[in-house]
């Protein structure tokens, strides 16, 4: 079995063991960002993310068993930390009457504090950084929110970037993406949309029922609210549009019986969706994607309670970005999150991003997390045409050595489904429509070969290896990093197109054990 054998009381041990030796040297005081003491003198209080010195011994977890027992090995050690190193902090936080919420993924408390209590918490030892959990405004970059114009079908075809990718003829082997599980943690969805209904985990067809249970999670909770979805939804809302249209290119497929009415948009219309809302109305804080992150590593139902590792996606989505500014750099608390999700045997897909209107595309534009972690698979964005479309950012990333994005995929003018009623579509751009159909493109190989789930780095090496790049172009033909864009791989289309179909096969040959 993945999990040391000890069970949490025993595990509680050892790790009070490794956070007491932490915590016997010299007394040092917490990071606290300027900000969050700047915002707290001028408003009286300010929203912040705790983070505990602490980490989770992982020396104490075996590599041995199969995925599922590793994530759940992973859950109980992350768990069984936070639970003893919280602990004094969470008590004096209840003895100053202070609210908060707790989150094992990275080992941090969300709590509105004054100067005087954020100063007390610095002097603590057992605490390392004290960071802003500011609201994130305009992550869903300005291109993904532009409708455009459909990009001309035959009626019922299937939707031109899913054809592009070769994603029907995997189809026509009768691999659709079944028995695989995606999550989209986004604006939320509209889960009754026709494209989208049969393909929720949350839906049982024989009884014409849902059960959101360990299906469904809102991490947006009072205060916040918007006049489309309330905080707190016991049932998947989207108060943007935005999640909707991501997941309905992942799986979507209304499955009309006349051909000519069919609303084919999903690249896996066989795999199964669950979903996160991370976002409010567009504009997201780390504690949002953090509490995200942590329901999708263990579900739970949906009062928060009874977290289940082996119901956990097999691959994540991702069209949202966390910039410096609001406290996401490359060494806090949202890559802790993103990495825990990885080391869980997820795939977690990013988008790279996308330029504001009227601004040049640059060399170097992919600064943002996600997209600039290891952790996470880099998607841009091309046209019907295989061209790099402009707005589609670039790497190199600093101080990361991979090849970013990882590739790209199609994202200009896609149809997808709408949150404004159950039949209606609607078409957009951006990296955000680009990241789906990689989603979907990686359920379709787990489909075919089931040892690929819990294996991300594998399906990313199958991904990368199987692009096309004959006739895919960068229209400006830049040189960032010093690669043309000619040359394969390079820093402004990746390794080059998404080639599902390429992909299904290489990947059904390591089935068979035709090789490695």
């Amino acid at each position: 079995m993945a999990s040391t054998s000890l069970r949490p009381r025993q595990l509680a041990l050892q790790i009070s063991l490794a956070v007491g030796i932490a915590a016997c040297g010299p007394a040092f005081a917490a990071d606290v960002v300027p900000s969050v003491r700047a915002t707290a003198q001028q408003t009286g209080k300010a929203d912040v993310l705790i983070a505990m010195a602490a980490q989770a011994p992982k020396q104490l977890l075996r590599t041995d068993g199969n995925y599922i027992e590793r994530r759940t090995a992973l859950v109980d050690l992350l768990r069984a930390t936070a639970e003893v190193s919280q602990a004094d902090v969470r008590q004096w936080l209840d003895s100053q009457g202070i609210a908060y919420r707790s989150y094992w993924i990275n080992n941090t408390i969300q709590a509105e504090l004054t100067v005087e209590q954020i100063d007390s918490l610095a002097a603590r030892t057992d605490v390392a950084r004290v960071v802003g959990n500011n609201p994130i405004t305009q992550k869903l970059i300005a291109d993904d929110a532009v409708p455009e114009a459909p990009f001309p079908l035959a009626a019922g075809a299937p939707e031109w970037g899913l054809v592009k990718i070769g994603a029907p003829t995997v189809w026509a082997a009768g691999i659709t993406g079944q028995g695989v599980v995606i999550a989209g943690q986004d604006t939320g969805i509209r889960w009754t949309h026709g494209a989208l209904k049969k393909k929720y985990r949350g839906w049982d067809e024989t009884t014409q029922t849902a059960d959101h249970n360990y299906n469904w999670h809102d991490s947006i909770h009072a205060p916040a609210s918007n006049a489309t979805c309330a905080p707190d939804q016991l049932a998947p809302c989207d108060d943007n549009g935005h999640g909707s249209h991501t997941v309905g290119t992942m799986v979507g497929d209304d499955e009309n019986p006349t051909p000519s009415a069919r609303n084919q948009t999903g690249v896996a219309p066989g795999a199964r969706w669950i979903g996160c809302r991370n976002m409010n109305s567009g504009n997201g804080r780390p504690a949002s994607y953090n509490e995200c992150a942590q329901w999708l590593l263990a579900p739970t139902d949906l009062a928060g309670q009874n977290p289940r590792p082996d119901l956990a996606p097999d691959i994540v989505s991702n069209s949202w970005g966390c910039p410096a500014s609001e406290e996401c750099t490359a060494g806090t608390e949202v890559k802790a999150a993103i990495d825990a999700l990885v080391d869980g045997g997820i795939l977690f897909v990013a988008a790279a991003g996308n330029t504001g209107a009227g601004t040049t595309n640059a060399c170097g534009g992919i600064i943002d997390q996600p997209s600039i972690l290891d952790s996470a698979f880099v998607v841009g964005n091309t046209t019907s045409t295989d061209a790099l479309s402009g707005s589609s950012l670039r790497g190199p990333v600093p101080n990361v050595t991979r090849i970013r994005p990882d590739l790209s995929a199609p994202g200009t003018s896609i149809r997808s489904a709408n949150r404004t009623g159950d039949t209606i579509y609607y078409t957009i751009s951006g990296t955000s429509m680009a990241t789906p159909h990689v989603a979907g493109a990686a359920a379709l190989l787990m489909a075919v070969n089931p040892n690929l789930k819990g294996d991300p780095r594998r399906v990313e090496e199958i991904l990368r290896a199987t692009v096309t790049t004959v006739g895919v172009t960068n229209p400006v033909n830049q040189s960032c990093g010093g690669i043309p864009s000619t040359t394969w791989p390079n820093y402004a289309i990746g390794y080059g197109r998404l080639n599902a179909h390429a992909a299904f096969l290489v990947a059904e040959k390591i089935m068979a054990g035709g090789f490695d």
